[in-house]
């Protein structure tokens, strides 16, 4: 392990907002993160797979009256998010190291208000279709988090990925179809967006790459 992510890796194991294996939150908060994290009762919305949780940050900036988690595996990117959220003192603002495979173990039954997907990795061959985070398993369980009329959100730079989870959401009776677009940036479905985007959400469109957007609501 390098030393920059070895020094990352002690950073979330001390930040006061990163909830990961070892401290207590990360055994008692499911079902209680308005209680115990952000001690208000505010909407909560999830970034999953948030990587250095540009996003997560770019959001709770923007609306204060919201609580954002973003999750990840990897804690050097966990660790980029809390610092960058503690330094703009977004104290809406947390972090989870956690892989969704085990979001039960944090997440309870329509504790959610939002949940966000920024450019996963499509899984494009047939054999890792257990692995694409849209696909009906974790969509089925998404839904269990959600509220009634909560919100899924996808956003891709993948055309097999997009119409892959098009497909399943139509699939699927938990969800709504509210709105898509192969072309998020020439769409006036752009400003729900609010100008947030990731490092290489911009380079993907640097490079002539459509992004795509999908949402859906919860029945």
């Amino acid at each position: 392990m390098s030393r920059r992510k070895l020094h990352h890796y002690q950073y979330s194991a001390q930040a006061a907002n990163v909830v990961e294996d070892g401290k207590e939150l990360y055994t008692t908060v499911k079902g209680r993160w308005n209680q115990l994290y952000f001690n208000n009762e505010n909407p909560i919305v999830v970034e999953l797979a948030c990587g250095k949780g540009e996003y997560t940050v770019g959001l709770g900036k923007l609306f204060p009256e919201k609580n954002f988690i973003g999750m990840d595996i990897k804690g050097d990117r966990i660790a980029r998010g809390s610092l960058a959220a503690s330094e703009m003192g977004l104290e809406n603002v947390g972090f989870l190291r956690a892989g969704i495979q085990y979001a039960d173990e944090f997440f309870a039954e329509h504790e959610l208000d939002e949940i966000w997907l920024i450019h996963p990795d499509p899984q494009v061959r047939d054999r890792d279709e257990n692995k694409r985070l849209t696909n009906p398993s974790f969509l089925s369980k998404y839904a269990k988090y959600l509220k009634k009329n909560g919100i899924f959100c996808l956003k891709t730079d993948s055309d097999f990925l997009y119409q892959y989870s098009l497909k399943t959401l139509s699939d699927l009776q938990e969800y709504r179809l509210i709105e898509h677009t192969e072309d998020l940036y020439s769409s006036e479905l752009l400003a729900e967006h609010y100008g947030v985007k990731t490092h290489y959400e911009s380079i993907f469109v640097a490079k002539g790459y459509s992004i795509k957007y999908i949402k859906a609501t919860v029945v």
